[in-house]
């Protein structure tokens, strides 16, 4: 190639940037990743001796699945996509998925164009269909119980207490996130947190504890990545059984193709910004990373969440998201009362008069 693609495309997407650069160079990974030959898994992925220095530092791991098939010709287009990724600051497992996308995109439009950033399901391996807008409500493809497209406030509580009091001020939907090691007091608070949005239109999701909201016969639950981890094929098939639905959370595309498998009610992208309620392993993702997520995930309901306020949530919301998850602003808010229905509100409006960020 006479000019450097990898320039090109960084500086197409500089706005994608994010965070520190990375311990490694690309340079110095690329030739793990590289498909030379496609059709041996082995070339895509750093040899055994290798992968305990990567997931030190990354935290990835290759459970599922990065072998495609394309011609040589597209070889060298692959390694030019990994290195821009890789100085863009994308995870190291994300930079192999964005590289696979931009080659099948160019395969199925037939040119190689370095302006535009692959969101298309088809070259991510995502289940959309070509004639269903949102698969996780097909039978077809028996996904979990659908959800509204537009959560709007997600407001998440710390106790049923809180619980009580969004549901009561008109948040449209709320999660129980209650940290306790005392299985009994957990148990107590999700069953007042169900009892509270009783007669109320409040859509109650559980964080982390699915059995439990099965039992105290919630909307949904919501898991992280490890949690959803931790689930048996036939966990995850009572869990559907049982009705509720299924948020995940997610960090990037390696998160978003994981949980696009189990296909759920809901996906949450985050964090948008930085926050100091969790300890994050990946840096704040940022607007312009969000809208190319959420055109790519866009069958799915979406949940933002991650630093999220009265002024930045027009921005987050007009990248095509149709719910902002927040706590600090709402219950760290005083008058408590005031603040919630006025971000209720203003949420309610934005989506309504959405415009292109």
């Amino acid at each position: 190639m006479s000019q450097n693609i990898s320039e090109l495309i960084t500086e197409n997407f500089h706005h994608l940037r994010v965070g520190e650069r990375p311990l490694f160079d690309a340079a110095d990974l690329s030739h793990h990743f590289r498909p030379s030959q496609v059709s041996n898994r082995s070339d895509l992925i750093p040899p055994p001796q290798e992968l305990d220095r990567f997931e030190s530092h990354f935290d990835f791991d290759f459970d599922f699945d990065l072998d495609l098939e394309f011609d040589s010709v597209w070889h060298p287009y692959w390694r030019q996509v990994f290195e821009a990724s890789r100085a863009l600051h994308f995870e190291l497992v994300d930079c192999a998925i964005i590289a696979n996308a931009w080659i099948q995109q160019s395969i199925r439009t037939g040119q190689f164009d370095p302006k535009t950033w692959p969101t298309q399901a088809a070259d991510f391996g995502l289940q959309k269909g070509p004639e269903q807008t949102y698969p996780h409500q097909s039978k077809e493809l028996d996904g979990f119980n659908p959800c509204p497209k537009d959560l709007g406030l997600y407001g998440v509580a710390p106790d049923a207490k809180w619980v009580a009091k969004l549901a009561e001020l008109g948040v449209p939907t709320v999660q129980l996130r209650f940290k306790s090691n005392d299985p009994k007091q957990i148990e107590e608070e999700i069953y007042k947190s169900a009892e509270a949005v009783q007669g109320s239109n409040a859509l109650l999701f559980i964080n982390d504890h699915w059995r439990l909201a099965i039992k105290a016969n919630a909307y949904g639950v919501h898991l992280g990545q490890e949690d959803l981890e931790k689930l048996s094929f036939d966990d995850l098939k009572l869990i559907k059984k049982s009705g509720l639905r299924l948020g995940i959370s997610t960090h990037g595309y390696s998160e978003m193709i994981r949980a696009d498998k189990v296909k759920p009610s809901y996906i949450a992208m985050g964090a948008v910004y930085p926050t100091t309620l969790k300890q994050m392993k990946t840096l704040p993702q940022g607007v312009h990373r969000l809208k190319v997520y959420a055109k790519l995930m866009g069958h799915y309901p979406l949940v933002a969440i991650g630093g999220i306020d009265e002024g930045n949530m027009r921005e987050v919301i007009s990248t095509g998201v149709g719910s902002i998850a927040m706590v600090r602003a709402l219950i760290g808010a005083d008058p408590a009362q005031t603040q919630v229905q006025r971000l209720n509100s203003l949420t309610l409006e934005i989506l309504e008069q959405r415009i292109g960020f």
